[in-house]
């Protein structure tokens, strides 16, 4: 069971080992709330996971560390459970899906870790591990679903109060539920009146629908980037935590998950993963009433892989209308590309990119298309462009 003495036990073990991560005011996220963010984005390993995974194995006995970890992750308790047992002197197997980011892998193997890498999503991974656990005897380190590792997470309760103790509400990413249900019976603990609300991608809502269904089920499948969420089936011990404690969880779509991304790197030049970025997508789109309230948004991690996060920016910057695409049909002739260039500069935006295409077999003789990506202020600037283009004659297809 777990218990308030057992968070403040692993705080204790964890001081020296971890960072007090900084909690930063970023009043632009949602401009009509005070936003606070918690970064355990630039923990060591770069997510909170090593919490509860080092304080989970510092309690194991001497007989159990002769015998090595095992685990299974999708990459971020994979470099907790490494890196912790590196610093304890004791072997590490690690499960990890094959479709974990390339980043993930290579540094969970530069802590020392032995790798296993498995077909398929987490709950392949943890089918894995179970099987190998039993060959091995060695001992399993659940990445959410113990009350040690709870209690390692916790510990980011406890900071949040010490930093912020009239706190209205915390927001925090939801996948097993480790995270929330350590936050939540720690925040609730110290002060009930506080709200703690989950976030989960609309991908992998395992959470959402165990709690409104009362009971623990598996989604057939998950689609979601946010891989660091991207869990199947929450645990027994983190849907009953859940249930007695947390106010309610949400879902957010990869695109607003995108566009918090893009706004941490521009307005707090931090960096997140999609799973780490659930909570401001949720503050930002208003998915949880922060309007009026001190909110804490949990920055779980930001271990995401460089080729993703130029495709997030991309899907970033167009669900904010900061860049948008137009195919204009007109007839193929001299000066039109020049007139409706002019159009967009005399509305202040920047093509940057342009491809003439003189249609097909189902188009008439004369008839071409003008595909143009530009860079714009917002949604409005680009409905301020349409506009224009389609007053000045043009007929704009859709996408």
């Amino acid at each position: 069971m777990l218990t308030l003495d057992q968070v403040y036990h692993a705080a204790y073990v964890l001081k020296g080992v971890i960072r007090e991560t900084a909690l930063i005011h970023a009043p632009l996220i949602n401009p009509e709330s005070q936003i606070y963010l918690k970064t355990e984005n630039l923990q060591i390993t770069g997510s909170f996971k090593v919490r509860g995974a080092y304080y989970k194995i510092s309690q194991l006995t001497e007989e159990e560390k002769a015998k090595g970890v095992i685990a299974c992750s999708a990459g971020n308790h994979a470099q907790g459970v490494a890196l912790a047992a590196a610093k304890n002197g004791i072997r590490s197997l690690i499960c990890i899906p094959d479709s974990a980011p390339i980043s993930k892998v290579e540094a969970t193997k530069s802590y020392g870790a032995e790798v296993c890498l498995v077909k398929g999503v987490y709950d392949d991974a943890y089918q894995k591990a179970c099987e190998l656990r039993e060959e091995s005897g060695a001992t399993f380190i659940h990445p959410f679903d113990d009350a040690q590792v709870i209690a390692g997470q916790g510990t980011i309760g406890l900071e949040i109060l010490d930093q912020l103790p009239d706190v209205d509400a915390v927001i925090v990413p939801v996948g097993g539920g480790g995270l929330i249900s350590g936050v939540a019976y720690a925040v609730k603990s110290l002060n009930p009146n506080c709200k703690v609300y989950g976030v989960q991608a609309s991908g992998a809502p395992s959470m959402v629908q165990a709690l409104a269904d009362k009971q623990v089920e598996a989604l057939k499948c998950v689609s979601t980037f946010a891989d660091g969420i991207a869990v199947k089936c929450p645990g027994d011990t983190t849907f009953d935590l859940c249930s007695k404690y947390v106010d309610g969880v949400v879902t957010v779509t990869d695109d607003e998950i995108a566009t918090a991304i893009l706004t941490l790197i521009e307005q707090q030049k931090l960096i997140a993963e999609g799973a780490g970025a659930v909570a401001v997508a949720a503050a930002m789109f208003n998915k949880v009433d922060v309007k009026g309230k001190k909110v804490v948004c949990l920055l779980s991690g930001g271990n995401i892989d460089v080729t993703i996060l130029s495709r997030v920016i991309s899907r970033g910057l167009l669900k904010a209308g900061r860049s948008g695409d137009l195919v204009i049909a007109m007839v193929d002739k001299p000066g039109q590309l020049k007139d409706v260039s002019a159009i967009i500069a005399d509305l202040g935006a920047n093509v940057v990119s342009v491809h003439h295409d003189r249609g097909g077999e189902n188009t008439g003789i004369n008839d071409c298309y003008l595909h143009i990506r530009m860079e714009t202020r917002n949604r409005e600037h680009l409905e301020q462009i349409r506009r224009a283009i389609v007053d000045a004659g043009y007929h704009i297809r859709n996408m």
